[in-house]
């Protein structure tokens, strides 16, 4: 799934061209809203929550579009007559304004709901890491309520904390030297850590490649996360690939059994 800061750039993109204008066309391609018509609504804005991205359309009432990316999905926005950039069977929501085309392609989850209703969707979120609320000691109080959770897993628990992908847990776990699979009363500092993976998100949300090392060249921007085999930056020991998770919901994990210790 993606990462939080990507989130972040979609629901930046949506805001600058949506926001203020007059929808003249919504097409929601999936069968329970297929036959919602928003049109004559203006858009409020968009903002993320988490992984979570929310449209809030002011028309009769106020509206969200609730939408996730999930795997594959993705928003691009075009002029109007311009060429798609993906093929239009992949779209599953249209909003349409006289001056920009907004398309979400493949999106793991659409939906419309009162404006009222968000906190049904978003409500159980931890700390929002690129959130206006972000609360580290927060962060750290949820995270310690299952102190004897392994600690990739529990990074990846969006009611932890929200905002952070396979990608982010990975490197995390390599920065502050502790296996995949410590559990969190184990991590020496758990307040650094969650300070850590803010200032990731924060240091990638306005660009397009995400780095963890500072190096924003290809091969070259992460620690561990996609390096099975390759020689540890640090130590020279191989990076070890294995999945964690149960059966079904594994989720491919790196490391270097050298410099990441299990606590």
């Amino acid at each position: 799934m993606p990462e939080g800061d990507t989130v972040w750039r979609a629901a930046r993109l949506l805001d600058r061209a949506l926001s203020g204008r007059t929808l003249t066309l919504t097409d929601v391609r999936v069968p329970a809203y297929a036959a919602w018509d928003l049109s004559g609504g203006v858009v409020a804005e968009t903002l993320s929550r988490g992984k979570h991205l929310l449209t809030r359309i002011d028309a009769e009432r106020g509206w969200t579009l609730h939408t996730h990316l999930k795997m594959e999905g993705g928003w691009r926005v075009v002029a109007p007559g311009q060429r798609w950039p993906r093929p239009a069977h992949t779209a599953r929501v249209v909003l349409a304004t006289p001056e920009v085309v907004a398309i979400g392609f493949q999106l793991g989850l659409v939906e419309i709901l009162a404006r009222e209703e968000e906190s049904r969707v978003v409500g159980h979120l931890g700390p929002d890491l690129l959130g206006p609320g972000w609360d580290p000691a927060e962060a750290v109080r949820r995270l310690l309520e299952q102190r004897d959770r392994p600690v990739k897993e529990a990074l990846l628990d969006q009611t932890r904390l929200a905002g952070i992908g396979n990608m982010y847990a990975n490197e995390l776990c390599f920065l502050v030297g502790v296996d995949p699979l410590t559990p969190l009363d184990r991590i020496p500092d758990l307040h650094r850590l969650v300070v850590l993976a803010h200032e990731l998100l924060e240091a990638n949300r306005r660009r397009a490649v995400q780095s963890t090392t500072g190096d924003l060249r290809r091969g070259q921007n992460t620690w561990v996360y996609g390096r099975r085999g390759r020689r540890c930056r640090r130590c020279g020991t191989p990076i070890v690939e294995t999945a964690i998770g149960d059966a079904g919901r594994a989720r491919v994990t790196f490391h270097c059994p050298q410099c990441q210790r299990p606590g």
